[in-house]
């Protein structure tokens, strides 16, 4: 998983840095001391039905404005996937990736997940078992994928924009929950602005599109957000440009996370939202140590089926 919340530091830093923009004037620098914390275990788990390697990351949290290093790895657990059919997947550790990576390598025809079945993860780290358990959703195949232009719309001045869209109908049946996952150019397109997650056919519960078409605003979810130098966004798609596009399922838990990943991180308010916002905190998790009174841990497990399709724009 690509969106964890850095290290879950902020709400723990935020009333030093109030003090600091409180006090910060043009002719003052103020150095804060912002302390350090304790590690915390942070447990990376999205697996999918994909027939390649499965990986989950296992670190250990760092301090907030550490930028200059990768977390830790949390090296030395144990590390395995059970089914309710009494299937066992074991990972091991990638001890040559020094990145927390602990992985399950297929074998031939052989993937790990099955809609409708019950997985449940149990990674054991200095004596202590933390565990989480999650049931494969399902997921529409992707019918097709189209691309369209829109002349001069403030993409820069006399630009076309292009862009990409796929099509899809949510499955009838109310609490489908879903990532769109987009590759352009063999690349993941993984900002946080370029998140898209859907609930049933629209982007919330409650929406009452179900069993239809996905919304227009989730089709055209799959587009890279970038911007030139100067601040003006760029078409997503030039010709020769690919894309490939992914439906992941999510437990409705799973769409919860997500959704707060994308509240604490896709902030456009600068330092004014401190003062005007919910204050920053830990995202939730699903894992959880089985001695209650034991060492904290953060992270989150999730089991998807996956459909896919590409498709090349050539204009």
């Amino acid at each position: 998983m690509t969106y964890p919340v850095k290290n879950m530091r902020k709400s723990s830093l935020l009333l030093f840095l109030i003090a600091a923009v409180c006090f910060l004037s043009c002719d003052d620098v103020i150095n804060v001391d912002t302390g350090t914390a304790d590690p915390v275990l942070n447990i990376d788990a999205w697996v999918n039905n994909k027939p390649e390697t499965q990986t989950i990351y296992i670190t250990l949290s760092q301090d907030y404005f550490d930028n200059e290093n990768l977390p830790p790895a949390a090296t030395g657990a144990s590390v395995s996937i059970q089914d309710n059919r009494d299937n066992t997947y074991v990972f091991t550790e990638d001890l040559t990736a020094n990145d927390g990576a602990y992985r399950w390598e297929p074998a031939a025809g052989e993937v790990l997940g099955q809609t409708g079945v019950r997985y449940t993860l149990t990674v054991v780290y200095k004596g202590e078992t933390f565990t989480s358990s999650c049931t494969m959703g399902r997921v529409p195949a992707i019918d097709s994928i189209s691309f369209s232009r829109e002349d001069d719309i403030g993409f820069g001045n006399n630009t076309d924009r292009y862009q990409g869209e796929f099509w899809a109908k949510d499955l009838p049946g109310k609490g489908d929950t879903y990532w769109i996952r987009t590759y352009k150019n063999g690349t993941l397109l993984n900002k946080v602005s370029e998140l898209n997650i859907a609930y049933d056919a629209a982007m919330s519960s409650g929406n009452g599109f179900d069993g239809v078409t996905f919304i227009t605003p989730v089709r055209t979810g799959i587009n890279a957000d970038d911007e030139d130098e100067d601040g003006q966004r760029l078409s997503p798609l030039k010709t020769g440009d690919s894309i490939y596009v992914e439906i992941h399922s999510l437990t409705e838990i799973s769409f919860n996370y997500m959704n707060e990943v994308i509240t604490q991180t896709d902030r456009n308010g600068g330092l004014s939202e401190l003062f005007t916002s919910t204050p920053l905190a830990n995202v939730s998790t699903n894992v959880v140590n089985l001695n209650g009174n034991g060492s904290a841990v953060v992270g989150f497990f999730n089991v998807a089926a996956v459909s896919g399709r590409g498709k090349k724009f050539i204009n």
